[in-house]
């Protein structure tokens, strides 16, 4: 049932970024940045972790979960590291995530020929 509500949950978030997406003349990169402040507000807000506690995968893979992350790395490191931390914090917690889209890009621009539009 978990595998079912993250797969509902992350259908329905990227549902409504199509229809954002369809529906208005912004931007793909000025949606995929919306969506990142988005889950940084909600993060600090309090918000985001009881429904990524609640959607599983469905809310943490999808850029809002991005942007908690990134969050939640800023704030622990504010308290360790004082002002410095606001800088270095969101790295740190998400440098797989950062690492794995430029590794796997990387190996997919090797891999496959690209295509400017």
């Amino acid at each position: 049932m978990e595998f079912v509500k993250a797969f509902l949950v992350g259908g329905v978030i990227c549902a409504l970024v199509q229809i954002l997406m369809d529906n208005t003349k912004l931007m793909p990169g000025r949606i995929m940045v919306l969506l990142v402040v988005s889950g940084t507000i909600l993060g600090a807000l309090g918000l985001y972790q009881p429904f990524a506690d609640w959607a599983g995968a469905g809310a943490t893979v999808p850029l809002l979960g991005f942007g908690n992350t990134l969050w939640k790395g800023v704030w622990k490191s504010m308290g360790e590291d004082g002002l410095l931390g606001i800088f270095e914090g969101g790295f740190t917690a998400s440098a797989v995530g950062i690492s794995g889209a430029l590794i796997f890009g990387y190996l997919g621009s090797v891999i496959f020929k690209p295509k400017m539009k």
